[in-house]
């Protein structure tokens, strides 16, 4: 569907040229949900700008089902855009503003008329239809927005941070309401990001991106129990990285602590895992690995658990909250941990 081969992008000349993206190759396959995920400043932004036409590769090519389309103008690709702002005209209603596009592209009025219909059920906004988007709340707008850029039945739809003006709730219902529209249309879906959460719970794959590269893609599975490296493991959640040598019988943590492990590695090793993944249990439980207390903070659902190893490597356990919300454990309390079979996984770096 969607490749991108050998992708940079300067912006700029000479020694004050910035680098936005450095050497990016990859592919989204139709009907996809692909998530480019990032902090700030990584290029994720960039490269959807490319995809939609808004920007040129400096090097490299970008092929839509098989056609060379890095220097077509945006007019002329099969690619809608949802911006963070929405863009919405004021003065129109919603069923205008759902039309808009379809009008300027010349479809006739019964179609514009069919289409928008279409569109309002799938986006649940029949009964306000005739009102304008300035009466509507900022979720409703993301509707209209939504609505309006599948009206025309693009083969791509971008969307850039579209959610990140919204409350936590109104966010999250977003979520599944942008999986719902993606899966119902089948159309591919190239979403940008900062947020983990957003990337976990909506895509099909992720593009883990950081300093105009590329760091991993896989599924959201993939990408949060198996990281390549460092970048990928501490932004993707919450993790602990833990230095050890591994040898043929697991590897040794600091203190002198044995940890079975089951990935063939040997020498100096960095290991992730997890802090749901550490059970916390008596410390004189045989194989249990000591630890103390430091801290504990309360998240409602669960509590976390702040500790230091023997020779005082920090380190966090995630346990579910009591009823009452009272932490079992207090600072300075001796404890066990046990890691969860399979848990600790080795970085590439």
């Amino acid at each position: 569907m969607i490749a991108i081969r050998h992708v940079s992008k300067a912006f700029g000349r000479g020694e004050a040229s910035v680098r936005a993206l450095d050497d990016v190759s990859f592919e989204i396959a139709r009907g996809e949900f692909f998530t480019l995920l990032g902090p700030s400043g990584c290029g994720k932004t960039t490269l959807l700008r490319m995809i939609a036409g808004f920007e040129t590769p400096t090097e490299g090519e970008i092929f839509l089902d098989g056609a060379a389309i890095s220097h077509l103008p945006p007019n002329r690709r099969p690619v809608n855009t949802v911006f963070q702002s929405y863009a919405l005209f004021p003065h129109l209603t919603v069923a205008e503003n759902i039309a808009f596009g379809l009008k300027m592209l010349g479809r006739s009025r019964a179609e514009q008329r069919q289409r928008t219909e279409r569109m309002l059920s799938l986006v649940r906004l029949e009964s306000l239809a005739g009102r304008r988007t300035s009466q509507l709340s900022g979720g409703q707008q993301q509707r209209v927005a939504l609505a309006r850029a599948l009206a025309p039945e693009p083969k791509v739809l971008l969307l850039d941070e579209p959610l990140s003006a919204l409350d936590l709730q109104l966010r999250k219902e977003m979520q599944v309401e942008l999986k719902r529209l993606q899966t119902e249309t089948g159309i591919t879906f190239v979403f940008v990001t900062h947020d983990q959460e957003e990337a976990l719970t909506m895509s099909d794959r992720i593009g883990v991106m950081s300093a105009g590269r590329l760091q991993q893609i896989g599924t959201p599975r993939e990408v949060y129990t198996r990281p390549t490296n460092r970048f990928v493991a501490a932004f993707i959640g919450e993790t602990n990285l833990l230095r050890g040598m591994a040898t043929g019988e697991g590897v040794r943590l600091p203190g002198g602590f044995l940890l079975p492990f089951e990935e063939a590695a040997r020498g100096e090793v960095t290991l992730t895992i997890r802090p749901e993944h550490i059970r916390i249990v008596a410390p004189e439980e045989q194989g249990a690995i000591p630890a103390e207390v430091r801290s504990a903070i309360y998240f409602g659902t669960d509590t976390h658990y702040h500790l230091a190893l023997a020779d005082g490597t920090p380190l966090i356990a995630r346990a579910q909250s009591a009823v009452d919300g009272m932490s079992a454990l207090q600072p300075g309390q001796q404890v066990g941990l046990r890691v969860a079979p399979g848990a600790a996984h080795v970085l590439g770096d």
